[in-house]
């Protein structure tokens, strides 16, 4: 049963239809150095049977009753039962794509007001149907800048999450572009942007709140990506923004950020959602689908995909970018989220997880041993240095029944004694008491 669509007669009909004598004449006009000249490294096909109880024993060795302190991009946040009764509903959780807007007019109208709420959320005039996460978008964004300003260099923050780094390179690593990092003062944990050397950059990249929590000058950002005639990006946390101001009002041209923590599950990492947002002289720079609002033949409002300057519709050489598609259902679940919290249930949550960052600052820098790296306020994260590996520490909290981490070692030079510890409206003062007692046995027994 190894679900291979095409038998090798089928194979070979294909071939003589086509002309050819094998799949490697089919393939000659690829160059040798593109061609993998050996076997695929993988293990053999497993039959039905096989592969339930292979998954049943990696399940079995998973723990889900670990109390969650990790962060780096992904949130444990409360996720309201309506969201979930909302877009679980079946009109929006087995609809396809919008494509005949006479049959979606639900899911069009519902993709329209996720939009109109990002851009409320950004502080922007324009917003997409959603992107496939975080990463991407930033890979998005710096691509809108590229075109834009006909620039190929790059100026990303080193306090920008690093997988959301490691994607922009890989996504451009054939496109010829000059990343070049503006890395962070050791104290503070925030870039000095007054100092970046913007000259010839497309587009400066600022992340706020920043990896390690702390809140960068994006204002200082702009200023520096303007006055050299770049464009700011900003990747924001949208939870930060009920207490926050908005990356449109700071200076930003265009938002980008990570959805999931609206009205999704963090689902071992998806699937997630992008968000994506600028200002209308850049509009025809959007990638993926934009919901517009329009009149149909008898006057009234009706919704339809616009501006669709895709891969799937124009030259490829033409269009924006090779995203052909969103995240309906989790876009869905957002605008339902941000929809049942409004602006001062939004608010409140950033005031929650500010005081609970707080408390844990204050019961973490009391470790003896232990302190809090860099200075200054802090949303939803903190920087903790420990004596010894922190990678070691983690993997021993976890036992006593805790999910610390990530430590920095694995990205920052220097930082191989420092892990993050990220804490939402979810954690309790218990929680966060447990935790620190936790740490205070590991300390003691190493």
């Amino acid at each position: 049963m190894d679900f291979v669509p095409h038998t090798a007669q089928d194979d070979e009909e294909m071939l003589e239809r086509v002309g050819v004598a094998d799949m490697a004449e089919l393939c000659q006009s690829i160059p040798n150095e593109l061609l993998l000249a050996r076997a695929l490294d993988v293990p053999p096909a497993l039959s039905e049977p096989e592969l339930l109880a292979h998954l049943a024993a990696l399940a079995a060795g998973s723990r889900s009753d670990l109390v969650c302190f990790a962060g780096g991009g992904a949130y444990d946040h409360h996720l309201p039962p309506v969201v979930t009764a909302l877009a679980g509903r079946a009109e929006f959780s087995t609809s396809y794509t919008p494509y005949q807007a006479e049959l979606s007019q639900g899911v069009l109208q519902a993709l329209f007001e996720f939009q109109t709420l990002v851009c409320e959320l950004y502080g922007m005039e324009v917003s997409n149907a959603s992107l496939y996460d975080g990463s991407n978008a930033l890979v998005e964004a710096v691509n809108l800048a590229v075109r834009s300003t006909g620039r190929t260099k790059v100026v990303v923050g080193s306090t920008v999450i690093p997988s959301y780094v490691e994607v922009l390179k890989t996504y451009t690593s054939g496109l010829g572009l000059d990343i070049v990092q503006a890395y962070h003062d050791h104290s503070s944990g925030v870039v000095e942007w007054a100092g970046v050397d913007a000259t010839g950059a497309a587009c400066l990249v600022v992340a706020n709140p920043n990896f390690f929590g702390r809140l960068e000058d994006v204002r200082a950002a702009a200023r520096r990506a303007h006055d050299a005639g770049s464009l700011l990006v900003a990747v924001a946390d949208p939870t930060s923004l009920g207490i926050l101001e908005s990356p449109g009002v700071l200076g930003a041209d265009v938002a980008v950020g990570e959805g999931h923590a609206l009205g999704n599950p963090m689902a071992y990492g998806g699937p997630y959602l992008g968000l994506f947002a600028t200002s209308r002289k850049l509009v025809r720079q959007v990638p993926g689908r934009i919901a517009g609002e329009t009149l149909d033949r008898d006057g009234k409002r009706a919704y339809v995909l616009t501006l669709q300057a895709r891969e799937q519709h124009i030259r490829r050489a033409k269009a924006t970018s090779n995203v052909c598609t969103n995240q309906t259902l989790m876009a869905i679940a957002a605008a339902a989220h941000l929809s049942w919290l409004g602006p001062r249930g939004l608010a409140r949550l950033g005031e929650v997880c500010a005081r609970r960052t707080a408390f844990a600052r204050s019961r973490l820098s009391a470790l003896e041993g232990c302190s809090i790296r860099f200075d200054g306020p802090a949303f939803k994260e903190l920087v903790l240095e420990v004596p010894g590996d922190a990678g070691e520490l983690v993997r021993r909290l976890a036992t006593r029944g805790y999910l610390a981490g990530p430590s920095l070692g694995r990205w920052y030079e220097g930082l191989e004694s420092c892990l993050l510890v990220a804490v939402t409206e979810r954690r309790t003062e218990e929680d966060i008491n447990g935790l620190v007692e936790a740490i205070e046995k590991e300390l003691v027994e190493a």
